[in-house]
């Protein structure tokens, strides 16, 4: 396969996971009003913390997760999920009051890492689509490989650092808008976090 052609899929990839609607982007959406640009920027990187250890995991069990772990970290993330809508209520309720919460502090990035961590999109993305495409490209050549995870990474990042930007920009328009993300992102974290924790016993004892 022409290395072209896997940077091209690679971009394409990475447009596709970055445009999902998904718990990161709400999360995002959520933390716009809360800090400047500049230090919501590193949430954009947050993947390249989660996403190696995904990736080593699919390729030592053949690219297939078991059942059980993927509805367990289902499990895991939806009680996340509503953790982080509580927060973003939180933020909500007193917004335009001089109020800093734990939610607030520093964590934002690692949270951000843990969300993917306990999320079972990565793990189906690269165990069904990212890792065999990853393996057939290392088979060609290493360098195959790094232009494949480069363009898919490029894309990527790049889409969630303009969704920071835009987000963040949209609340500035309006003090208000600090009130409407946040809640916006809490209803979205909110059942998100019911879905993946009924799809997490539904496959436990279903």
């Amino acid at each position: 396969m022409a290395l072209w052609t896997l940077f091209l899929q690679g971009l394409g990839l990475g447009f596709s996971a970055a445009v999902s609607p998904g718990p990161f982007q709400a999360f995002l959406l959520g933390q716009s009003g809360r800090r400047s640009i500049w230090r919501n920027l590193p949430l954009a990187l947050a993947p390249l913390c989660s996403d190696g250890p995904i990736i080593l995991l699919l390729v030592l069990v053949l690219t297939r997760a078991p059942d059980f772990l993927i509805n367990s970290l289902r499990l895991l993330g939806g009680f996340f999920l509503l953790y982080l809508a509580w927060g973003a209520f939180s933020v909500a309720r007193h917004a335009g009051q001089a109020v800093v919460s734990s939610f607030d502090s520093n964590g934002g990035f690692w949270k951000a890492v843990l969300m993917n961590a306990l999320s079972p999109g990565p793990y189906l993305f690269w165990g069904t689509v990212g890792v065999p495409l990853l393996m057939q490209s290392w088979q060609q050549s290493v360098l195959a490989a790094l232009c494949f995870l480069a363009a898919f990474y490029l894309t990527l990042l790049s889409c969630f650092a303009a969704f920071i930007v835009l987000f963040s920009l949209a609340h500035r328009l309006d003090a208000r808008m600090t009130a409407v993300l946040n809640g916006v992102s809490a209803l979205a974290l909110f059942f998100l976090g019911i879905y993946q924790l009924w799809q997490g016993i539904n496959g436990l004892w279903g």
